[in-house]
């Protein structure tokens, strides 16, 4: 299932950051009194009324102007906007429409996309009759709300919501066909691997970043199993766009991601890691998703004895989120070890929704508190009573405590290794949940 994007923009210093935290509930944009903080889009998500969704954070966007970050600002918002199931559009109702809200509005009517109308700054009811002008810019009934105090978003959610695609929530595929998203960076090989991986040029493939313009469904069968193949576009190509393409590749791999049981990584062997490439896997990794690292054009590298084992230290520091994830080192242009990545895929896929008896769980549990006995605090030792599993895709895994508050990061990292070590799970992140015996005996 993809979770229905929403994209906030606005020209410069309206409120989008502050709405966008409020929203998410957390502080993740950086909020400052000045036209242009917000820098690049950020993304988060949020949930109302069961729904939940992804967030987009613009930068602010200036329709005229030669101020090169502006400018790169504006092609960012306008690439949001179209990847954008829904558009909040936020205008300052204290300084009133102005001609560029005019401008943006006119932007917006040319996306074709549901337009929600968030009029900021409106904190008191004195200030509610300044709503109205907003009805000249035709995008219909005006939302007053106050992002700095939290007054009236519950209005504007539930004007986003109920512009949903009525399909956003539903997709069905069979339960004996194993999702998998193809994501990374533009022009790192995502279309030659699903080619390569199916066995036919079904996939368009160029060196051009951007190429592949949309998220594009492939199916195969591979030793009796079922597969769908979801390549992910870099990013969707505009005429003369004179930024580096590298800042569009996050959108189209956030809905990849959300319909994948498996995430296939991949990584351009020459060029390494990279910042974008880190945004891309952190997001998979907060999904849940199972993970391979795709090391693609392994064939351009000059090698020695060591040198694969070099790169794996390498990924290993620079995606420490990642370190369950097996790494696999190929060629899509040569097919040199594609067959690896299906078989791999597989196997995670079932590490991913495996299931451990809960007396088999307990059995570990008791000796790792042997080995390592829970940490002390405030005149208290934590107690573990016992831990069950609750679900799968991932592994999800509930302890029952005495003191919650006991329970430090570093010892709950230690039973997520006491976990794999006994069990496996490679593949695959854990998600461990701590909670007082006390809220089960409630339940």
């Amino acid at each position: 299932m993809s979770k229905p994007i929403v994209a906030i923009v606005g020209r410069p210093n309206v409120g989008k950051s502050t709405l966008f935290n409020k929203i998410g509930k957390k502080r993740v944009s950086i909020v400052e009194d000045m036209p242009g903080v917000t820098r690049d889009r950020i993304y988060m998500d949020g949930e109302w009324l069961g729904k939940e969704f992804t967030m987009i954070d613009t930068g602010g966007i200036e329709i005229e102007t030669e101020d090169k970050i502006l400018s790169q600002m504006r092609h960012q918002a306008r690439l949001a906007m179209e990847e954008a199931d829904v558009i909040v559009f936020v205008v300052d109702g204290k300084t009133g429409a102005t001609n560029a809200d005019e401008e943006v509005a006119h932007m917006l009517r040319g996306t074709r996309k549901p337009v929600v109308l968030a009029v900021n700054k409106v904190d008191h009811i004195n200030q509610e009759l300044a709503i109205y002008e907003f009805y000249n810019l035709g995008l219909g009934d005006p939302v007053g709300i106050s992002a700095a105090n939290a007054m009236g978003l519950g209005d504007l959610l539930d004007a986003v919501v109920a512009s949903f695609p009525a399909d956003a929530e539903t997709e069905a595929v069979e339960e004996d066909v194993i999702k998998v998203a193809v994501i990374g960076r533009p022009n790192v090989g995502k279309s030659s691997l699903v080619n390569a991986m199916i066995g036919e040029d079904r996939v368009i493939v160029s060196d051009i970043p951007g190429t592949t313009r949309d998220a594009i469904d492939t199916h195969f069968t591979k030793d009796g199993q079922k597969f769908m193949l979801i390549d992910t576009a870099g990013m969707r190509r505009k005429a003369k766009i004179e930024m580096p393409v590298e800042r569009y590749s996050v959108v189209r791999a956030l809905r990849a991601v959300d319909r994948a049981d498996v995430v296939l990584m991949v990584i351009d062997a020459e060029e390494g890691v990279t910042e974008q490439d880190k945004k891309i896997a952190g997001y998979a990794h907060e999904a849940g998703r199972a993970c391979v690292i795709v090391v693609n054009k392994w064939d351009l590298v000059e090698k020695d004895s060591k040198t694969s084992l070099r790169y794996t230290e390498a990924i290993r520091s620079e995606l420490a989120f990642l370190q369950y994830a097996p790494v696999v080192y190929l060629s899509a242009l040569t097919k040199q070890r594609v067959p690896r990545v299906t078989e791999l895929v597989k196997y995670v896929a079932e590490q991913h929704n495996m299931r451990v008896k809960t007396s088999v769980l307990n059995q570990v549990l008791e000796d790792a508190v042997a080995i390592n006995p829970p940490p002390t605090g405030h005149g208290k030792r934590l107690r573990i009573y016992f831990a069950t599993q609750a679900d799968v895709q991932p592994p999800t895994f509930v302890f029952f405590v005495n003191e919650a508050e006991l329970m430090h990061f570093s010892y709950l990292r230690f039973l997520e290794n006491r976990l794999r070590e006994s069990f496996g799970f490679e593949g695959t992140p854990l998600k461990l949940v701590v909670r007082n015996r006390k809220e089960k005996e409630d339940a």
